[in-house]
């Protein structure tokens, strides 16, 4: 049997921690980078992608502004926010606009592994995904 390779694309505006997150996945998923929103929605429109990972406070388009974007081509992809700056608000309008959730930073590595194997596997019901992320 195959494994599925699936690919995350990570948006965000500080390079450290898109290498990191880059690297983290490596193992298990292909990773996309970009720096931007508007680089996030003209990617999601040349290439497959399973998940968005996005960073709420980078230039020009936020992320729940590119969320919003993906949502309305792509209404079934699990999207993640990152955000330091948490509030009700915050979680109110990303759950409006469908995100699958919103994490705040500094993420714990489990907890972002655990929030990513969760969103692959009700989006795509793959549970082999989880058990194999999870055991790392």
């Amino acid at each position: 049997m195959q494994i599925p390779r699936y690919q995350i694309l990570i948006a965000d505006d500080d390079d450290a921690l898109r290498e990191t997150l880059r690297s983290l996945f490596a193992p298990y998923v292909d990773t996309i980078v970009v720096h931007s929103g508007e680089e996030a929605v003209e990617m999601l429109e040349r290439q497959p992608v399973h998940l968005a990972l996005l960073d709420m406070h980078m230039q020009e388009l936020t992320g729940l502004e590119t969320l919003r974007i993906v949502k309305a081509k792509l209404e079934l992809i699990p999207c993640i926010l990152m955000t330091a700056d948490w509030t009700d608000e915050l979680a109110m309008a990303a759950e409006a606009a469908h995100a699958y959730c919103v994490l705040r930073k500094p993420i714990p590595r489990r907890m972002l592994m655990g929030t990513i194997a969760s969103a692959v596997e009700a989006a795509y019901h793959d549970g082999e995904f989880r058990r194999r992320l999870l055991a790392s």
